[in-house]
């Protein structure tokens, strides 16, 4: 049975990065069949599995040629392990709305067949915060019945993973979407695994994995890869092989719990986060 899987996290926090080398993990390492949908209008969500090479979207392809143009074959790309990929796309810059677009977006692609039932895993990479109704969908529809938030020990970040948890909640009942857990992209911040471990406590679940800081993350973009094709021997492989792991044996998926207002406001002046 496919294991369908969002993931979300504020803008910046890494969390493409983290998705896609967790999916080269989950494919070089275990065997894993995998398929990214990338639901950012940037298309950017599955560049360093293709080798940086550019994704034609479905959005891009429906605009300017039409719906019958938009085939598995032009928008579904194969990369590094055998791993599937597509775009949604978005809208002209300044012109019209994003979210709309991923809704657009995956319905086409259940239409057209692309979630072939021999996947072991879909992703979606899903645009930082459930601020709209087109980049809940996901979550609202029951597109993906696990959720995962990349977080690290940032105030921001933070912040970010309880509205997102807020916007889980609207919709877990209707469509069984459950949270899977917290993965900490680090940031080298003070006390960042116990800020972590206390923050997943608070709401309800747990921190799937702390990725540590290296930057050979970065060396493997500039040679636009992941981690595991760039040097699947390395520690920050190992790290990415372990996260796979977890959510491959992850048998943990809750309700969260969103802190308060004023409950995160106690939680980020105990560990200093706002001196």
């Amino acid at each position: 049975m496919t294991r369908k899987i969002a993931i979300y996290g504020k803008g910046g926090i890494g969390k493409s990065t983290t998705q896609q080398n967790t999916a080269a993990a989950l494919a070089y390492f275990y065997g894993k069949k995998v398929l990214i949908h990338g639901c950012d209008p940037k298309a950017d969500c599955t560049r360093l599995i293709l080798g940086g090479k550019p994704q034609e979207t479905v959005m891009d392809t429906l605009r300017e040629f039409g719906e019958d143009a938009v085939t598995v074959d032009r928008v579904v790309k194969t990369g590094f392990c055998g791993i599937r990929c597509v775009e949604s796309g978005g809208p002209e810059p300044g012109v019209g709305c994003a979210g709309r677009g991923v809704i657009t977006a995956i319905s086409l692609m259940e239409e057209l067949g692309a979630y072939t039932p021999d996947l072991d895993f879909i992703f979606f990479d899903v645009l930082g915060d459930v601020v709209c109704g087109g980049f809940a969908m996901p979550v609202r529809e029951g597109k993906a019945q696990e959720i995962y938030i990349v977080a690290s020990g940032e105030m921001m970040a933070l912040y970010a993973a309880n509205n997102i948890c807020r916007g889980m909640v609207k919709y877990a009942e209707q469509s069984g979407v459950r949270l899977g857990g917290i993965i900490c992209n680090s940031r080298n911040v003070d006390g960042e695994r116990e800020l972590m471990e206390e923050f997943c406590s608070c709401i309800g679940t747990r921190m799937l994995h702390f990725i540590p800081r290296d930057n050979i993350v970065q060396k493997a973009e500039f040679n636009r890869q992941t981690v595991t094709q760039f040097d699947p021997d390395c520690n920050q492989a190992r790290e990415y092989r372990e996260l796979a792991r977890k959510i491959i044996d992850n048998d943990m998926f809750v309700i969260p719990q969103p802190m308060t207002m004023d409950e995160m406001e106690s939680l980020v002046v105990k560990f200093g986060l706002l001196d």
